[in-house]
């Protein structure tokens, strides 16, 4: 595990992450946790006494890499840009898993299934932590089912939500 302390940041312009709050991680840092990496890569560990898995650490170009602080983990560490934070981090191996309901869902349609399947690890993250980050049964469960469906009619996870919200619009 890897200790170090970092000043929080905030991008101001800096295209699709204008706004993020984020530490940044020196590539030799970077190296110390995953040796030879220039691509996204997992992480777990400690911000403070804030306990982090799952969490991506992202390729800013000459092998230096940024941890995004999303809203959950600024609020559970009390700290906002400029603040000091002090990290303890080590490579997360653990893959990421797909939503439980889901792939039970998708089992009882055999084309959903098949697309779904089809599809990177990565795309299956989106559906699964777009379900899992509802915050009540039912829209867990409407979420699941839009899921299906889209994947019964070849959709992808954007194709999806726009024929959603054109649906709600209406």
């Amino acid at each position: 595990m890897v200790q170090f302390n970092a000043v929080i940041l905030r991008f101001d312009k800096q295209g699709e992450k204008t706004g993020w709050t984020y530490i940044s991680i020196p590539k030799e840092i970077a190296e110390s946790i995953k040796p030879g990496t220039k691509k996204s890569f997992r992480v777990k560990g400690k911000l403070d006494e804030h306990s982090i898995s799952k969490t991506a650490l992202l390729p800013m170009g000459d092998g230096d890499f940024i941890l995004p602080l999303n809203a959950t983990i600024r609020k559970a560490i009390h700290k906002k840009k400029g603040a000091m934070l002090n990290a303890r981090l080590q490579e997360d191996k653990q893959p990421p898993l797909i939503c439980k309901e889901l792939l039970e869902c998708l089992a009882d349609s055999p084309s959903a299934l098949k697309r779904f399947d089809a599809l990177p690890h990565s795309h299956k993250l989106y559906y699964s932590k777009w379900i899992e980050s509802a915050k009540t049964i039912q829209t867990k469960s409407k979420r699941i089912a839009m899921a299906v469906i889209a994947m019964e009619r070849n959709m992808s996870y954007a194709d999806m939500l726009r024929a959603n919200a054109q649906a709600v619009n209406k």
